[in-house]
């Protein structure tokens, strides 16, 4: 390779690569955005709305009425929402027991009424309509 022509190529290197990561950016932003949309569902305690705009994989896994019965005394004991800040979130195409697609893993540090230090997990995936919708949720 000629001398003159390296800065070219690894301009043209890290042009990708930042490329890729602003696209992987976008993505987890949209997924953060869908996970907040559906978490104030959560939080008003519209839990059967909360199913309905979940992700196909996470339908498939729970009926509605079960996940009414399952969320509801997990969620309402904690009491309102004070502050939730999102921690951490992580684009990926693969996890355990799930079918390859997009995901989004993320964390927020949320503070309750009646308990202050909880973390929320979510996983968005993408649907087969390129929309966000939440595939799994995990309160610690």
């Amino acid at each position: 390779m000629e001398p003159s022509r390296l800065p070219s190529l690894i301009a043209l290197i890290v042009s990708i690569s930042l490329s890729q990561l602003a696209g992987a950016d976008e993505k987890t932003d949209q997924a953060v955005e869908a996970a907040k949309s559906w978490l104030g569902l959560v939080d008003s305690r519209h839990y059967r709305e909360s199913w309905q705009e979940a992700a196909p994989f996470f339908k498939e896994k729970v009926q509605e009425a079960d996940w009414v019965k399952m969320i509801a005394p997990v969620r309402d004991p904690l009491g309102d929402v004070k502050s939730r800040d999102l921690i951490g979130a992580q684009y990926t195409t693969s996890l355990p027991g799930a079918p390859q697609g997009e995901y989004v893993v993320m964390q927020f540090g949320t503070t309750f009424q009646n308990k202050p230090d909880a973390v929320e997990t979510v996983t968005p995936m993408k649907d087969g309509g390129g929309v966000w919708r939440v595939s799994g949720y995990y309160i610690k």
